[in-house]
């Protein structure tokens, strides 16, 4: 009888692919092979899902994502195009969101952490009226989301994307914008937001909110960096992987 071996480690985890990003994967290929050109209007979401054979929510979803990124836009009354970036650029981009998948929650949650605070301070040193009535407008949503359903995760970001918008940095916004998806897709999936959490977030977002308003840039840092500190604990202790 031979020696017994382990080869477990040999082998590799089977990771199946979410229909999301098979459209997503197609979309890239019809991209790059010049049969979609920026600036061209996609099907409607029946027809693409019809014609896929694939649920109308996993069509949305993908074009939801890539609209995160940039590479979709959504016209009023026009529909969904391919934005008017250069093929190469459209495929890198498809890429990385591809390959965002196997970034590790720790890692996405710091990053967005050095990019918020950055935020905040920006945001309190730069902000118009425009953009002070646009973060009251989202924190509004925040607490009536959250006091019906007793969590708001999406309004929660909308609010600290408006913040992004008042640093007057579009870059820092971009990045934001890039890392929002998975950000919500772990948010939920993780439950990392209860109802005892989103009571503390109100709180904290209405302190940030008053801080960028008397333009209080070092307290907005702080403030954004205490508010934060918890999902990075949360993340950092669990450790999970974006699947």
């Amino acid at each position: 009888m031979g020696n017994k071996i382990d080869t477990l480690g040999n082998f590799q985890e089977v990771l199946i692919e979410k229909p999301s990003d098979l459209i997503i994967k197609q979309l890239r290929h019809l991209i790059t092979s010049g049969q979609l050109k920026p600036g061209d209007k996609l099907p409607s979401e029946r027809q693409l899902s019809e014609k896929m054979g694939i649920g109308r929510t996993y069509v949305r979803d993908a074009i939801k994502k890539l609209e995160y990124y940039g590479v979709l836009k959504t016209l009023p009354q026009s529909g969904t195009v391919v934005s008017k970036l250069e093929i190469a650029s459209l495929d890198g981009l498809i890429t990385d969101i591809l390959r965002m998948n196997g970034t590790d929650f720790f890692s996405l949650v710091e990053t967005r952490v050095l990019l918020e605070t950055n935020a905040a301070i920006l945001a309190a040193e730069r902000r118009t009226d425009e953009d002070l009535e646009r973060i009251a407008q989202t924190l509004d949503a925040f607490r009536v989301k959250g006091e019906e359903t007793g969590q708001a995760v999406e309004e929660d970001l909308m609010f600290h994307i408006a913040i992004a918008e008042a640093s007057q940095n579009s870059v820092l916004k971009s990045l934001m914008m890039i890392l929002m998806p998975d950000v919500v897709s772990n948010y939920n999936k993780y439950k990392a937001c209860g109802p005892e959490r989103y009571k503390k977030s109100l709180e904290e977002h209405i302190v940030i909110y008053n801080h960028i308003k008397n333009r209080e840039p070092d307290k907005a840092n702080e403030t954004m960096r205490k508010h934060l500190s918890d999902i990075l604990s949360f993340s950092k202790k669990n450790s999970f992987l974006i699947q």
